[in-house]
């Protein structure tokens, strides 16, 4: 069966846009059905973006890194979302009964008749949770890192998009490499006196530069060796300034002329930004790609809240 054959009760997972596409079909046929398989997908999805985003945040060996090991892990993810997904008094059933209101379901009863609310709702998330930090982690900083992220990923987004149809950078590129440079917003350039630097992405002040100047100490990698050093960085007026300078570095300048071709994955724009000498961390085209990845995942799961 195809992705885009899903039907109700299938058990799969409605992985694209045409298969949610399909299930939006059959619920606006009002059929209780299709609206309650229609809730466990959304569910589903979340279920799976949630995963995804608390083991990004789980520390890792490195001994699996390799792209079969996340092609295993991206489908025992989807594997355990769709199996925690459609329990009783779990998300799929307040999500079933907004579509119905929504949707003015003439028939009151028919969604889960009978089914009463379980005492614990949350305890499919509790067990997202156990799997996704394999029980050694506790929950409790692994979600807070989550909605730090999420929060930032939110934040940004708007801004990044409106730099994306005039520069072609994905805004996931440009959020995750913010993300990744402040730390999610945790660690932002200050001005002297505190103030605002709006720097998301560690741009230096060289010679060239004739506007604002925030002077901060930075982490530089001579030969793999950290070292501790003060550093000028650029200071701008407004977030969405940031990005715009940031965009112009990329696709003007010849340093970064194979970057800003390569924005058909992520993997090679991190790869293409690290030779071009954007940092000097050896490990940097690594964790800019978990950190664009993280952002694709959480800004899906925010389109998917935002359609229910």
């Amino acid at each position: 069966m195809s992705y885009g054959q899903l039907s109700t009760n299938s058990g799969a997972l409605a992985a694209d846009a045409r298969s949610l596409n399909n299930l939006k079909l059959q619920a606006g046929q009002k059929s209780p059905a299709a609206i309650k398989e229609a809730a466990k997908q959304f569910e589903s999805l979340f279920m799976r973006e949630l995963i995804k985003s608390m083991r990004d945040a789980t520390m890792k060996s490195g001994m699996m890194d390799s792209p079969g090991g996340d092609l295993g892990a991206d489908l025992l993810d989807q594997q355990f979302a769709v199996q925690m997904s459609g329990q009783p008094g779990g998300l799929s059933d307040l999500i079933a009964q907004q579509l119905s209101r929504q949707m003015g379901s003439t028939e009151p009863g028919a969604l889960e008749a009978g089914t009463k609310p379980a005492a614990t709702p949350l305890s499919a998330l509790r067990k997202a949770s156990s799997l996704a930090a394999y029980g050694n982690q506790a929950a409790a900083p692994t979600a807070n890192a989550t909605v730090s992220q999420s929060n930032f990923v939110q934040r940004h987004t708007e801004a990044a998009i409106k730099v994306e149809k005039s520069s072609g950078i994905p805004a996931s590129y440009m959020v995750g490499q913010a993300g990744h440079e402040t730390g999610w917003g945790k660690h932002e350039i200050k001005m002297k006196g505190g103030a605002n630097s709006y720097n998301l992405f560690g741009i230096k002040a060289g010679a060239g530069w004739t506007g604002k100047v925030a002077e901060v100490s930075t982490t530089e990698y001579v030969n793999g060796v950290a070292h501790k050093t003060v550093a000028k960085f650029r200071a701008y007026d407004s977030y969405e300034s940031s990005f715009r300078d940031y965009a112009r570095l990329i696709t003007q300048s010849p340093r970064y002329a194979q970057a800003s071709q390569q924005t058909e994955s992520a993997h090679a724009f991190a790869t293409s930004l690290k030779k071009a000498g954007y940092a000097t961390d050896p490990d940097y085209a690594a964790k800019l790609s978990r950190a664009i990845n993280t952002t694709q995942r959480l800004q899906r799961a925010q389109v998917v809240a935002q359609s229910v």
